[in-house]
């Protein structure tokens, strides 16, 4: 007998070599259904794995995160089976889940089209009517080799070889299927009740330039199809919000050819993005934070010295002034941590809160651009702060709180915290790390904050809490994020004079509200559909006289407006109010003022509010009073 604990921490006796399966039918029939995968110890497991000693086990579901990459992992294998059935020299490659859909890559004789799509989710239909078995085999090294030789599988030998000489090779099979990989995956093929083919990409493989372009097909599975329906439905809305599209509608930004993967922002975009960073450095003021700029171009020495020479070299730009290299910056950091040890610091002076909002510029390959998420420059809102081991707890508070109070006033109520701790290769001392991390967990625990721990998934130089934010289509968005940084103040040689007149060592944080300006303004698009919130619209309020004769009242309310500091806008076209009212809702501006007689006689104007139509009249001075207060509240 084994004793299993579960996670609410109650215990149960089983057979030795009790299967995850087994177990889950033991606690109850309904359980046994929704099962899809388990985790023994931590580890995620098929559900044929047996339970051999006393050990913790979750029986995975749809409901957790770990269940659903299970369901999606098995569909990579349904779709590259149906694949390698309608194209037979179809070469496999590599198949992962995703967040809520999945892709693999194929190398194939000539592109796949939308319309091959069709076929090949009909030959996945019967791959899941006959529920074909799913079984996992684990092969010796050349025996894995042999078999993937057999099956002409070139892209699997070369993964092979690079396995180190200790890691298990296992292969998963269904029918005539078989897949090199670590799965689990689900029972059987029948599992997956709904599914649907999205579109067709081009990938290279191993996402190198030099080598082959591949085929990337993605999909979304689900249970059962109602649920299938609803995501598909999210997609379309997601389409209608596409940040691009709303970019070109609302004048915001552009992308132009001479510049391939560099925002343009119009002056109606610049309008949202200033209004973000001037509120955000109101936040900062009133923390004491204080402001650097750092140049564009630095030598090439400093990017060695920081580290990136080594590590990121490949996403960086360079160029050479009096025969020396130099590289435009890809991080911030360097600059600030040159700043910082302009002066000799004391322990007075601690914490030193820097910000930067620094114009960053990486290289990305041109087939991963796309939109304001993924571009070649950007702005970062960088934040270094300097501090000693025994402030570092109430300093990560102080950033936690900040900014959740930055994500409040942008809209986005629903967020969670993920907490990654030390990797296997890391920087710094064992003491080092548990200080920092039991700081990073101190402040989130002291807060009653429920997280995500991620063992071992943090940054060579230090453990993080990263922000992931929920948009209004439920989608994830990692923005913000509080990084303890050992490397930096090393590779610096960064000291402050302590109480006892020594040198010290500070502790480094990075902190990123939103991390790049571009990608949140995109979120934000999308989140908000381009309905912003007064505050942050590009115009405020449009001004429609009923016809010509009224231009010299509705000129009066817009300079009464504008003299109060709401961007409005004047329509004096000849156009009939209804359709000047259209053009408004189009431009989602969030008031439109119809001022007719009636209104000019009483100095009032009748209100209408995008999206929810006629608000009624009131006096004009009123309504200054009521938006200006909106605007100065930034109410959401």
């Amino acid at each position: 007998m084994v004793t299993v604990t579960l996670p609410d921490g109650s215990q149960r006796e089983i057979e030795c070599g009790t299967t995850v399966q087994q177990f889950a039918q033991s606690i109850g029939a309904g359980l046994a259904k929704a099962a899809l995968g388990g985790k023994i110890d931590g580890q995620t497991v098929d559900l044929s794995a047996p339970i051999n000693a006393d050990s913790t086990v979750e029986i995975l579901t749809w409901k957790n995160e770990e269940g659903r990459e299970i369901f999606r992992h098995t569909s990579t294998h349904i779709m590259a089976q149906a694949i390698k059935r309608i194209i037979p020299e179809a070469k496999l490659t590599i198949g992962p889940p995703l967040t809520d859909s999945f892709y693999y890559d194929f190398d194939v004789p000539t592109p796949l089209t939308p319309e091959l799509l069709s076929k090949i989710e009909e030959e996945m239909e019967k791959i899941v009517t006959a529920a074909e078995p799913i079984t996992r085999a684990e092969l010796a090294r050349d025996e894995a080799i042999r078999l993937f030789r057999e099956r002409g599988e070139d892209y699997k030998i070369e993964i092979i070889n690079e396995l180190p000489e200790d890691q298990t090779i296992s292969v998963y099979s269904q029918g005539e299927f078989a897949d090199l990989c670590r799965g689990p995956h689900l029972p059987n093929t029948g599992y997956v009740k709904a599914y649907k083919l999205l579109n067709v990409a081009g990938a290279y493989w191993r996402g190198d330039v030099k080598n082959k372009m591949l085929q990337r097909v993605y999909g979304t599975s689900f249970p059962d199809k109602k649920a299938l329906k609803e995501h598909l439905e999210l997609l379309e809305e997601a389409k209608k919000r596409d940040h691009r599209k709303i970019g070109r509608e609302l004048d915001l930004f552009s992308f132009q050819e001479e510049g391939p993967g560099f925002p343009f922002f119009h002056p109606n975009g610049m309008v949202l993005y200033n209004e973000i960073m001037t509120y955000v450095r109101e936040e900062l003021s009133k923390l004491d934070y204080v402001e650097i700029m750092t140049p564009l171009i630095l030598n090439e020495e400093l990017w060695h010295q920081s580290g990136h020479w080594d590590h990121y070299r490949e996403n960086m730009y360079f160029t050479e002034i009096d025969e020396k290299a130099y590289a435009v910056k890809p991080m911030n950091c360097p600059g600030c941590m040159l700043v910082f040890r302009n002066d000799l610091r004391s322990y007075r002076d601690l914490p030193m809160k820097i910000a930067e909002f620094g114009r960053v510029h990486r290289h990305e390959l041109s087939g991963v651009l796309h939109g304001l998420f993924r571009v070649r420059c950007f702005t970062q809102d960088d934040a270094h702060i300097f501090t000693t081991p025994e402030k570092l707890e109430d300093d990560i508070t102080e950033a936690i709180d900040l900014i959740r109070r930055v994500y409040e006033v942008f809209g986005f109520d629903d967020y969670h915290m993920e907490l990654s701790t030390r990797p296997e290769k890391a920087l710094g001392s064992d003491e080092m790390w548990d200080s920092a991390t039991d700081a990073l967990r101190n402040a989130l625990e002291n807060h009653g904050i429920k997280y995500k721990l991620n063992p071992g998934d943090g940054a060579f130089y230090g453990p993080k809490i990263d922000f992931h934010v929920n948009d209004s289509l439920n989608r994830t968005w990692q923005c913000g994020t509080i990084q303890v940084d050992f490397s930096m103040p090393e590779r610096f040689d960064l000291n402050y004079v302590g109480p006892d007149g020594q040198k010290h060592r500070p502790v480094m944080v990075h902190r990123a509200l939103v991390g790049s300006l571009e990608r949140f303004i995109g979120v934000l698009i999308e989140h908000t559909a381009g309905n912003f919130p007064v505050w942050l619209a590009p115009v405020q309020v449009a001004v429609l006289p009923i016809s010509e004769k009224h231009l010299d009242y509705a000129q009066s309310v817009y300079d009464q407006l504008r003299a109060a500091g709401v961007r409005a806008t004047l329509d004096v076209a000849e156009d009939k109010i209804g359709m000047k009212i259209r053009n408004a809702e189009i431009r989602k501006i969030p008031y439109m003022l119809v001022v007719g007689e009636k209104e000019s006689a009483a100095g009032a104007v009748s209100v209408r509010r995008h999206g929810k139509g006629d608000q009624g009249s009131v006096p004009r001075d009123e309504f200054v009073l009521k938006i200006w207060d909106e605007i100065s509240n930034r109410t959401r």
